[in-house]
């Protein structure tokens, strides 16, 4: 059973972990898959988060399912990146969190993931929360207990 100041830390609200959504890159729904690659390999991030015009999440794409669409029986068939579409790529089934919910909720989360988005209660994207902001919180919590 946790102690009860570990237990208050955990239940802290993530909000000021956040990375707020303007400084987050991201692709949007109907751009290319060289579009998207591109900004993938500028932001040198492995997935991003794919959002509409009114901001709302929809899903996220990696380098890696861009790579895996474009693979041809003998090579990388680069010709076809302005062919496909973020939505004919993305992953819809992506975890997310509201500005209100807890650490423990972050941490449980973070594990499969290196970023949750968080999204209001509209599902307009607020921003991400990363494994490793979640990770300095933790360090720095323990640090000073010990």
């Amino acid at each position: 059973m946790l102690n009860p100041q570990k237990h208050q830390f955990l239940e802290e609200k993530i909000k000021d972990l956040i990375v707020p959504a303007h400084k987050v890159a991201h692709v949007q729904l109907g751009n290319s898959l060289e579009h998207a690659l591109l900004v993938l390999i500028k932001s040198r991030y492995s997935a991003v988060p794919v959002l509409d015009l009114s901001y709302k999440i929809h899903g996220q794409i990696s380098k890696t399912m861009i790579l895996e669409k474009i693979l041809g029986i003998e090579r990388i068939e680069y010709e076809k990146l302005d062919q496909y579409k973020v939505e004919d790529t993305m992953d819809p089934q992506i975890p997310r969190l509201k500005e209100t919910d807890d650490l423990f909720r972050a941490l449980e989360l973070s594990i499969n993931h290196p970023y949750v988005c968080i999204e209001d209660n509209d599902g307009v994207f607020v921003g991400i929360l990363t494994r490793r902001a979640i990770l300095a919180a933790v360090y720095q919590y323990l640090r000073t207990e010990t």
